[in-house]
């Protein structure tokens, strides 16, 4: 009799902990804390609904989905937190920049300059993804004189992300410039200004994996043409920029 007792106090102890351990709805062998079975169907917060949250957007599309993300202390919400988002302001005023202008004169060895733009530092104590999107404005001169280029050579204009100065290189947007005067040599005729006019914009997105640590993020820009090298000035933010960062 006593060894039944022993037995039934034995089982009764497991069973508790069996049910402090784990919790099933819809199954009666859960597999993690909280375990909810096929038959169960989907989970619904209330908290997280459109009526009740402003960031779900189902009042203005019903059938649509929306991320979902978990803050530092484990609650989930639909708010979306970035490092960086300009958000419809300019984001990168050129007379701040540590490179508001690029310049490649006619001497130049390789065809080839670069200068960054923007430096970021960034603290991920975990492996990390960067996701970084921008568009830059940038206008182009044969000098800082502002005289535009009309020498009917071709110029490109490159802007990437670099990650703690290595050499690859992230999100790289390029556009080519040329004038067309290859029937007004120099001196050139005045009034015939064969040559584009106002500002051009490199746009990307990129993603850039991070290891745990402090990490320097540049953002650069590269003037190159074909040898020998071709004058060349480039202003950098000149109109309206952007940029969005976010840490996954």
């Amino acid at each position: 009799m006593r060894n039944a007792y022993i037995l039934s106090a034995l089982l009764i102890c497991c069973s508790l902990f069996a049910q402090t351990s784990a919790v099933g709805i819809g199954t009666t062998n859960p597999q993690q804390k909280l375990h909810l079975d096929k038959s169960v169907g989907t989970v619904r917060v209330e908290s997280l609904s459109k009526d009740n949250n402003p960031f779900n957007g189902g009042n203005t599309n019903p059938t649509g989905t929306y991320p979902l993300y978990v803050d530092s202390n484990g609650v989930l919400t639909l708010a979306l937190n970035t490092f960086e988002n300009s958000d419809g302001s300019d984001a990168i005023d050129h007379t701040t920049i540590p490179t508001a202008t690029l310049t490649m004169t006619a001497a130049d060895a390789d065809g080839k300059v670069d200068g960054t733009i923007l430096t970021y530092t960034v603290s991920v104590p975990r492996q990390a993804i960067l996701e970084i999107k921008y568009s830059i404005s940038y206008e182009i001169y044969h000098n800082n004189s502002m005289l535009k280029i009309r020498d009917a050579g071709a110029r490109r204009i490159t802007t990437y992300y670099t990650v703690d100065d290595l050499p690859r290189k992230y999100g790289q947007a390029s556009k080519s410039y040329m004038s067309y005067n290859k029937n007004n040599p120099a001196p050139y005729i005045a009034t015939d200004r064969l040559c584009a006019v106002g500002q051009m914009y490199n746009t990307s997105t990129t993603y850039v994996q991070l290891s745990a640590g402090t990490h320097t993020i540049k953002l650069k820009g590269e003037i190159s043409s074909n040898l020998p090298s071709l004058p060349t000035y480039v202003k950098y933010a000149v109109d309206t920029d952007s940029l969005f960062m976010r840490l996954y």
